[in-house]
């Protein structure tokens, strides 16, 4: 009974991906008839090529290697316009229909049109791959009243959602180890995503090698993502990541220089499978409270219990901000705090909008970022 629903709800959203597509598809075709006439005969080009490009990403599914890159590449860019023109084109079609109403030449109309949309979505599309590949540097500064040891400050540096794979690889990846070594951190904080999903791309490109430069004087730390689980080998890519020094912690704490406790958790994925995870006042109920206690979780649920339970810092990432707008409009319904800083009670929670990017390495109203987190510490001797 589980498999039919499932079929079912598949073959619901493959049926409505294919008429939104339909609905995409006929504006274009209905603009080059207005721009040169187009013929029946290319008619029928023109929909082999729509149909490749919209289903391209689909297609990479089933595949692996560069092909599989390729076709990945291809589709996650038509998602972008894809989401553009869904927002768009309903708008479109009331202005034609307004101006059809007022008796003008149709085709003239609908040519300029056309053209006005076209510029558009190339400039979307150029100004989002700028702000996807021109990461910033982000800076807070922050302050916690307990004393971490004969530490007064701390320089901390995070960055989430790499999502390496097929489309961001080892140039990429270098650029952030590049800016690592600018910011000169104590330490290196990933809150997960590091993986895109499938780890072909990971292996083959021999990305754990290009991770091993991404190094801190007090070490490299991470957590899962949600992306991670979805690939299906978390055994495997945790064996590469920690064989090139990062340590993935998953529901486990550390004490770091005898000053700090670092937590780990699992993302919240991990809650549908047996083993579950860890709840936040589990994991730091046996720690010294009155250290200083950084959180890193994945997804930025329940600032609440991390707050409760004596966590001081909690940084996250998941939300890329929406990552192509007006997307951050749901993520900030989602989460309490779905991008930048909140104090909630005593803790600082931070979250990240992310190093790269998921599906389209489009930014629209959000920027890839590197976080420089400058922690000073007041505590005094009790």
């Amino acid at each position: 009974m589980k498999g039919i629903r499932r079929l079912l709800g598949f073959t619901i959203i493959l049926l409505a991906y294919v008429g939104i597509n339909f609905y995409v598809g006929v504006h274009g075709a209905i603009w080059l008839r207005a721009m040169n006439g187009m013929e029946s005969q290319w008619n029928v080009y023109y929909w082999g090529i729509f149909a490749f490009i919209a289903f391209s990403y689909l297609i990479a599914q089933g595949i692996t290697g560069p092909s599989s890159g390729l076709l990945r590449w291809i589709g996650s860019y038509y998602f972008a316009v894809l989401q553009y023109a869904v927002l768009f084109l309903p708008l479109l079609d009331l202005v034609v229909w307004i101006l059809s109403l007022a008796g003008l030449p149709t085709n003239e109309y609908i040519s300029l049109i056309g053209c006005v949309v076209l510029l558009g979505m190339m400039g979307i599309l150029l100004w989002g791959s700028f702000n996807n590949w021109s990461p910033v540097i982000r800076p807070y500064s922050i302050t916690i009243d307990k004393k971490a040891g004969e530490r007064s400050g701390l320089r901390i540096m995070t960055v989430s959602d790499i999502h390496l794979g097929y489309i961001i690889g080892n140039g990429y990846l270098k650029k952030l180890i590049n800016k690592s070594k600018e910011l000169k951190p104590d330490i290196i904080l990933i809150p997960g995503d590091i993986l895109d999903g499938d780890i072909e791309p990971f292996k083959r490109k021999k990305m754990a090698e290009t991770l091993s430069s991404l190094q801190a004087p007090m070490g490299t730390y991470a957590v899962l993502g949600n992306h991670e689980y979805y690939g299906g080998t978390i055994e495997e890519f945790i064996k590469l990541v920690e064989e090139a020094g990062i340590t993935m912690l998953q529901d486990q704490s550390v004490k770091i220089d005898e000053s700090f406790y670092l937590v780990g958790r699992k993302d919240k994925t991990a809650e549908i499978s047996p083993a579950g995870r860890e709840n936040v006042a589990e994991l730091v109920e046996s720690l010294d409270q009155t250290k200083p206690i950084f959180l890193l979780d994945h997804q930025p649920y329940h600032l609440d219990k991390a707050a409760s339970a004596g966590v001081d810092l909690m940084l996250s990432g998941h939300t890329h901000r929406g990552q192509m707008a007006p997307n951050h409009l749901i993520t900030s319904r989602l989460f309490e705090l779905d991008y930048g800083y909140k104090l909630k009670d005593t803790m600082h929670a931070i979250v990240s909008s992310g190093y790269g990017s998921w599906g389209p390495p489009i930014r629209i109203g959000s920027r890839s970022e590197i976080l420089q987190i400058d922690v000073t510490f007041t505590g005094k001797d009790g």
